[in-house]
């Protein structure tokens, strides 16, 4: 498995190298194009789930105990939190959102039954998996409820009534973009709640909080070490990117708004990594100088969480059952409910009780990412050569877009 990855990262840098290079200035135009605000808020709330608010605080302890974990010693736990949830990883999701916009129109790889089954596998696996990482970071966060380490009755039913918001949500284009801008601000809203509660009480705030910032340095310094992985918990993340891909690159494909390539890879790295690099500063902070959570600080943060599961959830639901003509318009709104929220439910148990693993969701996603390179260079070399642009239909709706502003 180890191996499979490690061909998967090289293969996608060294195609993001190729794009570059080929179509670096390509004016990317998605088939509905949002203004770049828009685009931005949809990436960073669908690309980010529960585990960016929950992960954090449960994770810097075992980055700093060098004793047992050797390897991660070259640098602090605040750059690696920050090194496995920024940056770099992004590009995977700027290759699909690019392949998605400009190329796949001219060669409909993914329309190939086989193709399009597996995807959706990838898919619905990776939905039922943002639920299941609710579920069981619920005990830690919220130990009034159980006794902080055991996934109770009470913690299923809000998975449960988060799945149905997700899928009621998914039933409307709108409310996709509406949460999305919605999460961003409820999220931004977080971060000023909690450096208020981390850093005002202390003698020199702004000091403070750039000694604290400057250690994600850490990350760039040694970003080398971040790109295969360094043990089997990296693993396990660079899988889940991998399993994130494919259907964030396709979804956010349709709302570029007429950046050039290289722009949008500027976009897709840096601008969810500034809001990421304050975040996980003020948890570190929290974590490092062992700050209470417990109460209304976990409260707000499950809260944001459930709201980044509803909005991940609603856009993958929104996508496979688009490309599965699994849609409310065939079937009704009612049998569209109960099917996806059934689907879910089993699928998130499955994950509960160990029959589904993340990562071989992420090794199918690689397979696809593979066959998709082959099926290029055997069937359409020549038609992917001569691109020099996004599909022409798409430039009418871009055209009304720059003309309303």
């Amino acid at each position: 498995m180890t191996t499979w990855l490690s061909m998967g990262i090289i293969f996608t840098f060294a195609c993001i190298a190729i794009i570059l290079f080929r179509w670096g200035n390509v004016r990317c135009i998605g088939v509905t194009p949002a203004r770049t605000y828009t685009f931005i808020a949809i990436l960073f709330t669908s690309g980010l789930d529960v585990g960016l608010i929950m992960f954090p605080l449960t994770e810097f302890a075992g980055y700093a105990d060098y004793a047992t974990s050797p390897e991660y010693s070259f640098t602090n736990p605040l750059a690696i939190e920050f090194g496995f949830w920024a940056f770099l990883i992004w590009g995977f999701y700027f290759l699909t959102c690019f392949y998605f916009c400009v190329i796949e129109p001219r060669v409909k790889f993914f329309e190939i039954g086989v193709v399009k089954f597996i995807n959706n596998l990838v898919i619905i696996g990776t939905c039922a998996f943002t639920a299941y990482l609710l579920l069981i970071n619920l005990p830690w966060y919220l130990p009034e409820i159980g006794d902080g380490e055991t996934v109770i009755g009470s913690f299923y039913l809000i998975v449960l009534a988060v799945i149905a918001v997700a899928v009621y949500s998914s039933t409307n284009i709108q409310y996709v973009r509406y949460l999305s801008l919605g999460s961003t601000g409820l999220f931004l809203a977080l971060i000023v709640f909690m450096w208020a509660t981390a850093f005002l009480p202390a003698d020199n705030t702004l000091s403070e909080f750039a000694t604290t910032f400057s250690q994600i340095g850490g990350y760039f310094g040694n970003i080398h070490e971040f790109v295969l992985p360094m043990n089997d918990y990296h693993e396990f993340y660079l899988f889940w990117w991998f399993a994130w891909s494919i259907m964030i690159g396709q979804f956010t494909s349709r709302f570029v708004g007429g950046m050039k390539a290289y722009q949008v890879l500027i976009a897709m790295m840096v601008y969810p990594s500034i809001p990421i690099a304050i975040w996980f500063t003020i948890l570190y902070y929290f974590s490092a100088n062992s700050i209470d959570t417990t109460g209304i600080i976990n409260m707000a943060m499950v809260f944001v969480g459930i709201t980044f599961v509803i909005n991940s959830l609603d856009s993958l639901i929104r996508l496979y059952t688009d490309n599965l003509n699994m849609t409310v318009k065939r079937f009704g709104k009612l049998k569209y409910f109960i099917g996806n929220f059934a689907l879910l439910a089993a699928l998130t148990a499955l994950f509960k009780l160990d029959f589904l693993q993340i990562q071989w969701v992420g090794a199918l996603a690689i397979g696809i990412l593979f066959s998709c390179f082959c099926f290029i260079l055997i069937k359409h070399f020549k038609t992917v050569k001569n691109i020099n642009g996004s599909p022409e239909e798409n430039t009418l709706d871009y055209s009304k877009l720059t003309h309303s502003n």
